[in-house]
């Protein structure tokens, strides 16, 4: 599973980090950031993909 934010997009709402912060973080510009593989977080990272109000989130 790969993961990816664009960042062009991003609110920085945080959801992402709510849902999967082992996966994702808000970084010190406001906007959501990948941080780690998925690796063993993979339901919860298509929760944050499926949350994500702005759709920025790609699981592939």
């Amino acid at each position: 599973m790969k993961v990816n934010v664009e960042r062009e997009g991003c609110i920085g709402c945080g959801v992402c980090a709510e849902i999967c912060p082992q996966v994702f973080r808000i970084a010190g510009d406001g906007l959501s950031e990948v941080i780690a593989e998925p690796d063993g977080f993979e339901d919860a990272v298509e929760e944050a993909e499926e949350s994500c109000p702005v759709e920025v989130i790609h699981v592939e």
